[in-house]
């Protein structure tokens, strides 16, 4: 058999951000990167090419609702379903955690929270993955006023939380993950995120507020999701 030489890691990111100059996930997700990467701004329908040597995939969070599409969004689903299908490592985060969903699962996967999920949460592990690492609860900050509700057979929950049953997800026989917390986002970062969000009037200012006079608890997951992740393969059909 002739085996393929594999190639260095490489990511792309998907930035899913609206107001870059409030929410800046490159930068969030980039500082943990010890590997070439390039990002790519997705309302600009800036697309990472299949043909170029990229390895890994980052979906990121962002300010839009999963319920509204956009002609972009539609563009990345389709770019998603093409990455899944050829065996790409992916892992969405907050939006992109919800845009695996619809893409892969439906769109009644997706709805509007009970109750918004803003602050730093406890993150319980229901089923030790791959991706996580993590056996015990944990800290995370969240933000996000949408969730996935359900899953199909091609996919397992792999953690909760009291207000998002469905915190994050794996499929099971692909390199693919998708988590709705932000370990991404430092405490520092979250707290300046909260209040340009505050300052601009972006979304319902009063679950920001609240979340700034909560005491932050944040357990550092990050390294440990990125370094599984990094370590991921590819799986060819």
């Amino acid at each position: 058999m002739k085996m393929k030489r594999s190639l260095p890691v490489k990511v792309a990111i998907i930035d899913n951000s609206l107001f870059p100059e409030i929410y800046r996930p490159v930068v969030h997700w980039s500082k943990y990167l010890t590997v070439p990467w390039q990002a790519f701004r997705a309302r600009e329908r800036q697309w990472p090419s299949l043909n170029q040597d990229f390895t890994h995939f980052i979906l990121t969070g962002s300010e839009a609702t999963i319920l509204e599409k956009e002609l972009w969004v539609e563009e990345e689903t389709e770019l998603l379903r093409q990455l899944v299908d050829r065996g790409y490592p992916v892992l969405g985060s907050c939006w992109g955690h919800q845009l695996l969903a619809v893409a892969l699962i439906g769109e009644q996967a997706v709805r509007r929270c009970e109750q918004p999920e803003i602050g730093w949460i406890e993150v319980k592990v229901t089923n030790p993955s791959s991706i996580i690492g993590a056996s015990d609860n944990f800290y995370s900050f969240s933000i996000h006023f949408d969730e996935v509700c359900q899953v199909n057979d091609e996919f397992e929950v792999i953690a909760t939380s009291p207000l998002c049953p469905i915190q994050a997800m794996a499929m099971k026989k692909k390199p693919v993950w998708g988590i709705q917390f932000h370990p991404e986002i430092e405490v520092d970062e979250a707290r300046e995120f909260l209040q340009l969000l505050i300052e601009n009037g972006i979304g319902e200012t009063k679950y920001f507020e609240r979340a700034l006079t909560s005491s932050p608890q944040d357990s550092g997951q990050v390294k440990v999701i990125i370094h599984n992740f990094l370590k991921s393969t590819r799986r060819e059909p």
